[in-house]
């Protein structure tokens, strides 16, 4: 149609496309963006930048072409409560088929409402974004590593600096070696990102997304028609540099024994919610540590070998309370232990490197809880990235004692469960099964070179 031009919306749920006159209002563009979004309210807004600086307002009066909008150029959605506009599926048994005794977990029934949640949205504008206490104390620090005089190399006075005592940046690779560090933590990730002349400027954290990219004009929609710029890019499961937590500590010992109560009383497996906090790490180059100050146990249904989550309608009221007590929910805990030897109090050693140390299963659900408490951060294109939740597996180890491993699942595992396109497999524990592209949904190829398992998870 003569005097038609397009504009592209990107949105925390893609990026589609309107085709707009430049004598329409912007009201009536408000109007084709809810439509081809498939929006439930008009709770959004629209800017002209990245930045979301410059608001188009929705006016009958204001016409297009006094906005300087062009045929091609972008436009940027904000919704104002994503949670309302957008459905947010939660985690999808439906192909599992997981009847191995060593994956514990299975899915959470009922809504995202019946679990813990920061009250953090997975979606908003960088410059709305309210980062975390701990980022901002973070931000203030240079994260220098300091470092003595060496009495060998050395040739200055006491107050002199050279190359071989001068501080080191928080991303130096061999001082990293030297202490045993595999993972960077987030902030040093992030000085090493703004490192440079442009400091950052052009620094911009994109989460992974693996569905097609909706309102494409060229063709017709999924099934009937692909096309480069609407397909999600293929994933090669790579190890994740960084970790958004680096360490989790029980500020008392009775907080775990008063958990574990409940397996040595019925010898049924459990699982709980950490409340606490985040601080600062003094051993960890701008590093971050998870204080569990409190364990949660919600309404479960459970055996030797499995645990259900079941809907708790008191769920608000213990998310209430932790925040009157500077609280949040900062990870979950479940128990996979099997006596050995009543009389020796010993367990079975079942996850290790010649097994699995998560299964496919809880691979997924801590996934999908941590895709519930995004990171909030001031790079990223829609002010969230990764999640600071964490996962606690109580189990045997080596010398059959009790004993606790902390997790995390990488970003690529994060963005496979929340777009269903991961599930476990019936026989074999520690390997997870990519859905098949089908007429409803389509999957993109995920590349690997060993057990993709171990690309998702990471110590902590």
């Amino acid at each position: 149609m003569a005097g038609q031009i397009v504009l592209r919306v990107e949105s925390p749920d893609g990026t589609k496309r309107v085709q707009v006159s430049p004598t329409e209002s912007s009201y009536n563009l408000f109007e084709k963006v809810y439509n081809v979004f498939s929006l439930t309210n008009y709770g959004f807004t629209l800017f002209n930048d990245r930045n979301r600086k410059n608001e188009i307002k929705s006016s009958r009066s204001v016409y297009l072409s006094s906005l300087n909008l062009k045929h091609g150029d972008k436009i940027y959605l904000c919704p104002l409560d994503p949670d309302n506009i957008w459905e947010i599926p939660g985690p999808s048994n439906a192909d599992s088929a997981n009847g191995s005794r060593s994956s514990s977990v299975v899915s959470t029934p009922g809504s995202t409402t019946s679990l813990p949640s920061n009250g953090k949205k997975s979606s908003g504008s960088t410059s709305q974004v309210e980062e975390d206490e701990v980022d901002k104390q973070l931000w203030k620090l240079d994260g220098k590593i300091k470092r003595l005089k060496d009495k060998k190399y050395c040739r200055h006075g006491d107050n002199g600096c050279c190359v071989h005592c001068s501080p080191l940046e928080p991303y130096d690779e061999e001082y990293l070696k030297t202490q045993n560090m595999k993972h960077l933590s987030f902030h040093s990730y992030l000085r090493k990102m703004t490192a440079g002349v442009a400091k950052g400027k052009f620094l911009l954290l994109e989460n992974i997304s693996c569905r097609i990219k909706e309102g494409c004009a060229g063709h017709l929609p999924w099934p009937k028609g692909i096309c480069s710029k609407c397909q999600p890019s293929a994933i090669t499961l790579n190890r994740q540099t960084y970790r958004h937590v680096d360490n989790i500590m029980f500020e008392n010992s009775e907080l775990v024994e008063r958990f574990l109560n409940y397996w040595r009383i019925t010898g049924h497996q459990r699982i709980g919610f950490l409340y606490g906090r985040y601080e600062t790490h003094p051993d960890i180059p701008l590093g971050i540590r998870a204080i569990v100050a409190a364990i949660y146990e919600p309404p479960q249904e459970s055996s030797r070998d499995h645990v259900k989550l079941l809907p708790d309608e008191k769920q608000d009221i213990v998310n209430e309370l932790a925040r009157c007590l500077g609280l949040s929910c900062v990870g979950w805990i479940f128990t996979d232990l099997l006596t050995e030897d009543m009389q020796t109090g010993t367990v079975k050693y079942v996850r290790n490197i010649k097994s699995h140390f998560l299964s496919a299963q809880e691979c997924i659900m801590a996934g999908y809880f941590q895709n519930l408490h995004p990171n909030p951060c001031r790079y990223a294109s829609n002010g969230y990235f990764g999640s600071k939740f964490v996962t606690v597996c109580v189990t045997g180890d080596e010398k059959c004692q009790v004993h606790m491993e902390g997790y995390s699942v990488s970003n690529q595992c994060m963005a496979l469960v929340k777009d269903d396109c991961l599930v476990p497999t019936k026989d074999v524990p520690e390997l997870g099964f990519v859905r098949e592209s089908s007429d409803k949904q389509y999957v993109p190829d995920v590349y690997y070179k060993v057990c993709m398992i171990k690309f998702f998870i990471f110590f902590t």
